[in-house]
């Protein structure tokens, strides 16, 4: 199985080394770091350890992981993770695993369910993503927990989603697609922990509740919205 791992970053140099390091290099085919604009050395430090790097001049947490996508070689599973060290790039194992049992296509790393270090996720993060997530099953019918970035999904399941989000709703975007779909989404319980270095989105509460009313507003209107014709169903 051809497991290509995307890793977005701006200004990541206290962290990407660790994330790359604890990555299992028996379990990954390649890494691709895609640098939004660094100025401190983290598409070096990235190259240097073997990682492809990509960069994308254009801002966006999606676009990143779009342009991730579009760079990978021929995966089977693609795995999306942060580059700040506060997942645990070690517990890979556990977010593949159901996808390599059969049992998904996506799977979400829950950073709620799972052991956190305390204020790793500032209160009002948790309580966005709660609410969030508890809104995703009132209206699609899909228990989940957490929003949460370290997540894996088949590749040829990303490519039928037809994701076009390039901020930060990129993320709910997969989550919301594959319900309608009726996809096996699958959360599993992952570590937390507190990120290395000031977070551009959810550090303030300023940033939080932006964040948290647009992925709000997203879940509503795609709820909404005519299911596109052929968005895949699981095989």
């Amino acid at each position: 199985m051809r497991v290509s791992v995307i890793i977005p970053t701006h200004n990541e140099a206290g962290a990407i080394e660790r994330v790359l390091a604890d990555l299992p290099s028996d379990l990954t085919t390649e890494i691709i770091v895609v640098d939004s604009n660094s100025n401190d050395g983290t598409p070096e430090i990235a190259a240097n350890m073997g990682a492809l790097v990509v960069r994308e001049p254009r801002r966006g947490y999606g676009q990143a992981c779009l342009t991730g996508l579009a760079a990978a070689n021929s995966p089977d599973v693609v795995v999306f993770l942060d580059g700040d060290y506060s997942d645990r790039p070690s517990e890979l194992p556990m977010i593949l695993a159901p996808i390599v049992e059969g049992r998904a296509d996506i799977t979400l790393g829950s950073r709620l369910s799972g052991q956190s270090n305390p204020g790793a996720l500032p209160w009002h993060q948790s309580f966005g993503n709660r609410l969030a997530a508890g809104l995703i099953g009132l209206l699609y019918g899909l228990k989940i927990s957490d929003l949460g970035p370290f997540r894996a999904a088949r590749a040829e399941v990303l490519r039928g989603l037809g994701l076009e989000e390039t901020t930060y709703g990129w993320a709910v975007e997969m989550i919301l697609k594959g319900a309608l779909a009726e996809l096996r989404v699958v959360e599993v319980p992952v570590s937390y922990y507190s990120r290395i270095g000031k977070s551009k989105i959810s550090g303030t509460l300023k940033g939080t509740v932006g964040a948290t009313w647009f992925i709000l507003s997203l879940i509503v209107r795609y709820r909404f919205r005519r299911r596109r014709a052929g968005t895949p169903r699981p095989a």
